[in-house]
This record gives C-alpha cells, structure tokens and sequence, in this order.
C-alpha cells in the first residue's frame, strides 16, 4: 500500500468559532479547535461549490488538527432588534396587506384621487406615523419590535494547522490552489472570521502523524502552558487526528459532513484520537510567506 499524501493548511485569524450543534439558535457556542465539517466547508467555499453539491472526494479526506494556539475563549453578548424603524418602501412593498389597509385609510383622509392611485394597493405610509425624539426621522411604531439576545463565543488569537490526508495528490493540489484563489469569501468558521496569512502549507508524502511530527509551529504561535514543552525540549502541542472505528482511546464526534444543503444538511459520526505532537524537524514550511 502507498504511502498517502497531506496538505497542511494554516488557520489563524483574530477570532474563529466553530459550532457544533448550536445552528442559529440564541447560544452560538464554539468548539475549542476547528472541527471537520467546518474545514471540509472551507475547502468546499474555495474550490466554489454549491451547498447543494455532493462533496465529492472531499467526503473521502482523513482529518488531522494541531493546536498550535489554543486560543482564548470570548464571548460577544449581542442586543438586536430593539425599538422602531424608518420608514422604508420595501417594508410596505413586501406586505401587501399592511399596504392594502393604508391604501384604505387613506381614502378616507385624502379623497379617492389618492387612495385608488394604480400603485396605492402596493405602496403608502403605514399607521401610526410620529418623529423620534431623538433623530428626528419619522418612524412608524408598526414596525418596531422586542429585542433579542444571543451570545456568541469565539476563539481569540488562536493558531491551528489541519492536516488534510488523501491518497490522491492531485485533489490535495486543487485545494491548495483554491485557498489561494479562493472562488468565494472563507471564513474560519463563521462569516464575521476571516482568516489571515497564506492558509495552504507544503504537500506532503506522509501520513497526518508524519506530517505534523516533521512541520515546526506556526511563527511565533506556539502555546505556552507547562504542559506543551518535554523536559525543556522543543514544544509538544496537541492534535486530534481521525482514526478507524474500534481504536483504542478514539472518541467518537459527530462532524463527518454528508450535505451542506440547507434542506438536508447533515452530519456522520467519524472517531479521533488526541495525541501530543514531538516535532523532531523543525521545517518551517511558511517561512518568507506570510504577513
């Protein structure tokens, strides 16, 4: 059996956040590393593939990441939704029963001349119009509403590399391409994360284990918690590298992705195993490359 191949891909930015089971609720939580679901939809966002598309040979990558930085966990407490609204065409526009209503009070205040316009069934001023004290723009109490709170955590100045694995180099190929020239935006999980730096690293002829035992932490990103140095030996960070069913101290998680369709959106169990990471060879393969 061939020896496989490897991509390293660089994830660091100012914030990432990776979910795992919160979708759009109030709580967006984050997962303390990027999962594989999220990596996987990077990938897909790069190389311009449609939600609803298979994935392809991205369902067949094994998944590998290393913390390099662990990052801070922070959380981003959110107010939205509060009080009134200017007023705006399109609120009317898209109601066309709140426009009805206006059309018909309307007639009776200003004549029929107005009220039976060709257009006045579409469009007009809703009820309830007054200025607002404070910016002085009318708004209408219609459209206000009660406020909503989310809390949203993240990662700050967290650095990771993922280690892509699959036996064809040329898929591994196309997607280092497409991390540079991206054909839509991506995002370290979610759309307020851009990443930061060059994201594709060296293509190896390795295994995930090798790959990461032999490619040195990110530039100046190296945890500093007594528990990532060895005897005052180089750092030894920790990875989560996917393994075979049945592997002893695997744990099973649920982000293997099967669809990003937002109608059938779902997910597969898969099994990963955490391990410490001794790098013996400190290649640096973003060296010269990166911001």
């Amino acid at each position: 059996m061939s020896t496989p191949h490897v991509l390293l891909v660089r994830l660091a930015g100012p914030l990432q956040s990776w979910g795992t089971g919160s979708h759009f609720g109030v709580r967006r939580d984050t997962h303390t590393r990027p999962t594989k679901s999220g990596v996987i939809g990077l990938c897909a966002a790069a190389l311009g593939l449609d939600r609803s598309e298979k994935l392809g040979e991205l369902a067949r990558i094994r998944f590998g990441v290393r913390a390099d930085r662990p990052g801070t966990p922070v959380l981003d407490y959110h107010t939205v939704g509060h009080g009134t609204y200017p007023l705006r065409p399109r609120d009317l526009i898209t109601d066309h029963r709140r426009a009805k209503a206006v059309a018909a009070s309307l007639d009776a205040a200003t004549g029929p001349a107005f009220g039976h316009h060709e257009l006045a069934g579409w469009y007009g001023a809703p009820k309830y119009i007054e200025t607002d004290a404070t910016s002085g723009v009318l708004v209408s109490k219609q459209l206000s509403r009660n406020a909503m709170i989310t809390e949203r955590w993240y990662l700050a100045d967290a650095a990771f590399v993922a280690g892509l694995q699959h036996p064809d180099p040329t898929v591994l190929t196309e997607i280092a391409t497409a991390l540079e020239t991206p054909r839509q935006l991506l995002w370290l999980g979610r759309k307020s994360c851009p990443p930061t730096g060059t994201l594709a690293g060296p293509l190896l002829h390795a295994t995930i284990e090798d790959a990461f035992a032999r490619t040195a932490l990110l530039p100046d990103e190296g945890a500093d918690d007594e528990e990532t140095t060895a005897a005052g030996g180089p750092p030894c960070p920790v990875a989560w590298i996917e393994a075979p069913p049945g592997t002893p101290g695997a744990l099973r998680v649920n982000d293997q992705p099967i669809s990003f369709d937002s109608e059938t959106r779902s997910h597969a169990p898969r099994y990963e195993k955490r391990l410490r990471i001794t790098i013996s060879d400190a290649n640096n393969p973003w060296e010269g490359v990166l911001p």
